[in-house]
Order: structure tokens, then C-alpha cells, then sequence
């Protein structure tokens, strides 16, 4: 298997998590990254020293030996970032959300297939052994009739989380709390049960009056294709630290709970004798000293991405499930009722 060659959008907290997942698999070689902001360039140069460091993003561009870059900039600039390396005829990884507007992600597909390339859109919560469990069931049909599928998200972001960030809470560069803190938990039940429609909902700004520029609570029904019912509650107001992130699943011949704070246990289940047994640990989650995030997944994107670009794997999630992720969002957006 031949290594593949990795450069690297943006600096910060995200980007050096995928440097070190890079830099750790035999198969990976960071080769170059680039950020605007001089100050984590260098903290990160510092880091991964034998990685260059590019003095624009034309330049991180033009550098022949780099087979596929990673954007791990603000949500805002993910459609900027992916289209010009897209354009520059390199594969691209982005970070959640592949972008904020769905056309845009259409725009990405529709390039990336005119030139032969791959997008890789980073949800390492599919990962997750309790989530990979219950995708097996669905697969083998196990669990009968779809009834309903609660998700809850209960999760912490202080005002600290805000103040230290020169994009976070801005519409224009977050997005809204179901991009930034919640597409991964929309991909989840987009990933088991497929599309949704039929939204109804209300948003709220409940506790982050002047740090953010949109709501920080919200809750939500809607049907899956199946008819099934379905229902999204989420907020980042939880009290000091997150709660939990759970989606609870009743069917025909089964209820399975999945929870934790990252979908990472399995807390529940009551089946037509197929339980599920044996998961492995799970890792821990991504944290980052005054919060944490989702599960800390990313070196199997990183190895996905080797797989895959070796002829040895198919993407786990591709930038049409992302675009699909997306649209979702956008059509609960457009269904709330501001209160």
C-alpha cells in the first residue's frame, strides 16, 4: 500500500488533531499545512516540525507531492477552501458540515466527479462501536417496523468557548448550533434510517444572549421516509458540563438506546433475541481543556481516507451524504418557530 501525502487547511484545535492522526499512521505524511493566523502556524510548526509550512494557500496548493488536503477551517470558509482544492486537482477531507448551504456541497459533488476526485467529509461518529452495532441490525433487518427515533443532545458550551474563538457564534462562519455542535447527531439518524420531512419545531436563544448570533436551544419532530415518527431535542445550555447525546430507537422487535454523552454506550436494549454484545471500549472524547467534543474518531477518517484512496475501501461518508446532512438542517431552519 503506498502512503498517501496530506496537507493541511487551518491550524487550529481541529487541524493539528488530524496532524497527529497523519502523522501517527504509517501510511500518512503530512507534508505541508497553511493558516492565515501566523500565531497557530507556528504553534503549530512548532509541533510538527517536519511539516512546511506554506505561506499562502496558492502556495499549499501548488505543491505537486500533496495528494489531499485537509480542510479544518471555520464552517463559513468550507465551500472557499474545498472548491479551490478541487480546483487545484487534489482529494479534500472536510470537517463537519461539508458546508452551510446544500447548493454549495451540489457544487463540490458536481466538480469533484468532472475531475476525478475524491471528497471525504469527516462524521467520526459513525465510528462509534454501539452506532456500527446497531447499523448491523438494520442492515439484517432485524428490528422489524420502524416506530419511532428520539434524539436528544444536552450538551455545555460556556461563554469561555465563545470569547476564545473569532468565528464561533457568528452566523456567517458557525452557521447555528446545528451545524457546529449537532450535525454530527442529524448524520447519525440520517446514517441508520435515511431522509426526513414533515418538519415542525422551535428554536431559542435560552442562555447566550451577546455570544451568539443564533439559538442555542431547539427541538423538533419530523417522519422518516418510512413514516416512522421522529423527534430532535438539543441545546448546549446543560449546567456546567454535557449531559448526554442519545438516540433512542423503538421498533417492531426491539428498543435500543444508544447514549452516553457521544453515542458511545450502549445504555438500553430490549430485543427479539439479538441483543448486542461484546462492543469494544470506546476511545475517549475530543477535548479540548475547557470542553469536550465529539468522539475522538478521527484516526479512522484518517485511515478510511488511505484505504480509500489505495483502492482498498469505499468512503464512509461521502460529500452527497453530507450535502444530504445539510439540507436537513437547512429545512429544520426553515421550519422553526423563533421564541
Amino acid at each position: 500500500m503506498k502512503q498517501i501525502q496530506f496537507g493541511i487547511i487551518g491550524c487550529g484545535y481541529i487541524g493539528t488533531r488530524h496532524a497527529k492522526h497523519i502523522a501517527a499512521n504509517p501510511f500518512g505524511i503530512l507534508n505541508a499545512a497553511y493558516d492565515n493566523r501566523i500565531d497557530q502556524a507556528n504553534t503549530f510548526h512548532k509541533q510538527f516540525n517536519n511539516c512546511k509550512l506554506a505561506t499562502d494557500l496558492e502556495a499549499l496548493l501548488n505543491i505537486n507531492d500533496i495528494d489531499v488536503v485537509n480542510v479544518c477551517t471555520p464552517n463559513g470558509l468550507h465551500f472557499e477552501h474545498a472548491l479551490q482544492v478541487l480546483k487545484s486537482g487534489k482529494h479534500v477531507v472536510i470537517e463537519k458540515p461539508i458546508c452551510l448551504k446544500s447548493e454549495e456541497a451540489r457544487q463540490l459533488i458536481e466538480l469533484a466527479k468532472t475531475n476525478n476526485l475524491r471528497i471525504f467529509v469527516v462524521k467520526q461518529n459513525r465510528y462509534n462501536a454501539p452506532v456500527q452495532a446497531l447499523k448491523q441490525l438494520i442492515k439484517e433487518n432485524r428490528l422489524g417496523k420502524l416506530f419511532m427515533v428520539s434524539v436528544n443532545c444536552f450538551w455545555n458550551r460556556n461563554a469561555e468557548y465563545y470569547q476564545r474563538s473569532d468565528w464561533k457564534g457568528k452566523k456567517d462562519l458557525d452557521g447555528g448550533t446545528l451545524y457546529t455542535q449537532f450535525s454530527h447527531f442529524i448524520d447519525i439518524f440520517y446514517y441508520l434510517f435515511g431522509n426526513i420531512d414533515q418538519i415542525s419545531g422551535c428554536v431559542t436563544n435560552a442562555n447566550h444572549e451577546g455570544l451568539i448570533e443564533f439559538e442555542d436551544t431547539g427541538s423538533f419532530t419530523f417522519t422518516f421516509n418510512d413514516h416512522a415518527i421522529g423527534s430532535l431535542n438539543y441545546t448546549t445550555t446543560s449546567y456546567e458540563k454535557n449531559m448526554e447525546g442519545s438516540i433512542t430507537v423503538f421498533a417492531e422487535n426491539a428498543t435500543i438506546k444508544l447514549g452516553g454523552q457521544y453515542l458511545n454506550k450502549l445504555e438500553y436494549q430490549r430485543t427479539a433475541g439479538f441483543d448486542i454484545t461484546n462492543l469494544p471500549e470506546e476511545g475517549p472524547a475530543n477535548d479540548y481543556g475547557y470542553y469536550q467534543g465529539s468522539m475522538s474518531n478521527h484516526d479512522k477518517v484518517i485511515q478510511n481516507v488511505i484505504e480509500t484512496l489505495n483502492g482498498n475501501d469505499e468512503v464512509m461518508t461521502s460529500a452527497e451524504d453530507g450535502m444530504c446532512v445539510v439540507d436537513i438542517i437547512e429545512r429544520m431552519y426553515a421550519a422553526a418557530k423563533r421564541v
